[in-house]
């Protein structure tokens, strides 16, 4: 009798691999390309540092809520320079963290922006 796992030290594997699911397709914002339209891409440029800027401060403040708790590690051991250096480590943790994507409150914040701004542009107009 052939069974579908092969039994090993740390439990019980699969013979076979399932297969992966598809990434489900995003729905588009309808909104949002419309919106885009109606802003210059200058102000576009703007709108998106702006919310990635929100984004690592943001991430900055919860970096600095996780470590003010530690004392001690770091190159300058227990002294008043530890915070000032992990400070600093952490602003630049949270600034690379947003320009590598972030957690994703830089595209709502970004899309707020636009929405608003291409608001602000139809009344001008109309």
């Amino acid at each position: 009798m052939m069974s579908s796992f092969v039994d090993s030290y740390t439990g019980r594997v699969p013979l076979s691999m399932p297969t992966p699911v598809p990434p489900s397709t995003p729905r588009t914002d309808l909104d949002l390309a419309d919106a885009l339209t109606k802003v210059p891409t200058a102000a576009q440029a703007k709108a998106k540092a702006t919310a990635t800027d929100f984004e690592g401060m943001f991430i900055n403040s919860m970096f600095s809520q996780m470590t003010s708790g530690l004392k001690g590690d770091g190159p300058f051991g227990d002294t008043p320079a530890t915070g000032v250096w992990r400070s600093m480590l952490t602003e630049q943790y949270s600034k690379n963290f947003a320009k590598a994507g972030g957690v994703g409150i830089s595209d709502q914040v970004f899309r707020e922006l636009i929405m608003q701004q291409a608001k602000s542009t139809a009344k001008g107009t109309g």
